[in-house]
Order: C-alpha cells, then structure tokens, then sequence
C-alpha cells in the first residue's frame, strides 16, 4: 500500500470509515488504567515511543516522548490537548529513518491495516526495542455471551481480526502472547468491555464505538436489541450469564503481543 492508496473521506485508511462512525469514539473508549499498565510494562524502559494507529490517544504514555500515526481526521480531532497531535500517515508507509524508536505499540488497529505484513515490517524496521500490540484472537472471540445474541457480529471481528502467529511471523524475533484481564469496570468500551454490564450494548452510541456494528445491517441490529432487551427484562439474561455482573475480571479474546529482536 502506497500512502497516496484511497481513503475514507476523512482520511480513514482501513476497513472502517470513522468519519461516519467516530465522533463520538473518545466518550467510551478511554483508557483504562489496568490495560495501560500491562502496555506501559511491555515498552520497557524505552523514551521515545512511536504508536501506529493512534487515534483518540488511548494508553499513550504521558511520561515518555510519544509520535502518534493516525489517518483518521476524525480521530486525530478527537486527541485531548494534552497529547502530542498525530502525524497523518498510515501504518505501510511510515515517514522516518530505520531504528528511529526505542520502543513501539499499537491498540486495536492492526484488523485496519490494509497491507498487514507491510505495517508490521515497517514497526520494526523504524523500532530499535519492542514493539506491544494489543489485540484480539479471533479464536477466542465466541468465549463472549455476545456469540448467542449477535453472532454477526462475532464473525465480523472473526474475519477482521488477524490470526496471532501470523503478527507474530511478520515481526520476527521473539514474540510473547499476554492474556489481558478485562476489569468489570472497564473504561475502554470495546464488546467485551461490557460482559458484565449488557445493558451498555443497547445504547446505539456506545455500539457505535465499536467498529464491527457498522459491518452489519440494521436488520441484525434491530433482532439484537429486541432479543437482549427482552431478556434483560425477563430476567432470562441474569439466569444464564448474571454471575458475570459480580466476576471481577473477564479473559475473552484479549492480548497483547510484546515482541523484541
């Protein structure tokens, strides 16, 4: 992919149009805390930190000297202002010299990426130290109640997604796979951020979000909502998944891929 290869309107250079679908993003995917300290942990004691994808500026570390990538206009409006702006350049196509980095990272933007094997080969070429990337195993994706009350949705992400050993391959090295803890309290509002607060996913703004729902028409929409709001007020959700509003952590699909060289 070449960085002049068509966009979305607003620059989105991925599957997902977030001009159409991210103005409202940075009100439900704030960075939880918990996550951020597993990413933080992963980067080492690199200084300089490149992240790719960036968007709204989710798990950026405030403390380190941090160059943002992101070709959504929509998003890169959407950083706070106490966040470095972002570059507007895309992940195949990075504008700096090799070994530019101490360290990189990357949140639930790999599935974007249209040359997935370009980026990840441009991360570490540009990358002196390791590179976390956090994402989703498509494999465990249906560990999630979400799998009985809109499978669409669930093999959107499949597909979207890409397999762990396949980003493992195209950065070479040394690669460790991390399960990341989902917090009941979660205040990243990805899917699985409300496995224990169903209700959230009846809200069009916080489904909105989450990319994979723009993926699926409103007719699958509308069943999902008339099917989980039934079983909200019926009390059949709480009898078959109601245990999951006390559990204090969640391991679905979750990870974060730290490779070195």
């Amino acid at each position: 992919m070449q960085d002049n290869a068509p966009r979305h309107q607003d620059g989105s250079a991925g599957d997902a149009n977030y001009g159409a679908i991210g103005e409202g993003y940075a009100n439900f995917r704030q960075p939880d805390p918990r996550i951020a300290e597993l990413i933080e942990a992963a980067l080492g004691e690199a200084r300089t930190i490149l992240n790719v994808g960036a968007g709204a500026g989710s798990y950026e570390p405030v403390d380190r000297t941090v160059t943002p990538i992101e070709p959504s206009q929509s998003m890169r409006a959407q950083r706070p202002a106490h966040l470095p702006a972002a570059i507007d350049a895309v992940a195949e196509k990075l504008p700096f010299e090799d070994g530019s980095f101490g360290a990189a990272m990357s949140t639930f933007s790999v599935h974007q990426w249209k040359n997935l094997n370009a980026g990840l080969r441009e991360m570490r070429r540009v990358t002196r130290g390791p590179i976390a990337i956090m994402t989703c195993d498509p494999n465990e994706l249906d560990r999630f109640w979400l799998h009985a009350y809109c499978p669409e949705v669930i093999a959107v992400e499949a597909v979207r997604y890409p397999a762990i050993a396949d980003i493992a391959a195209a950065l070479g090295g040394t690669t460790d796979v991390l399960p990341v803890p989902i917090p009941l309290d979660c205040t990243d509002g990805f899917n699985e951020a409300y496995y224990g607060r169903p209700e959230m996913l009846l809200d069009p703004a916080a489904r909105l979000a989450c990319s994979a729902w723009s993926f699926v028409s409103e007719d699958v929409v509308r069943r999902f909502e008339d099917r989980l709001g039934d079983d909200l007020a019926s009390g059949r959700w709480n009898a078959h998944h109601g245990h999951y509003r006390q559990q204090p952590t969640f391991a679905g699909s979750l990870k974060l891929i730290v490779n070195r060289i």
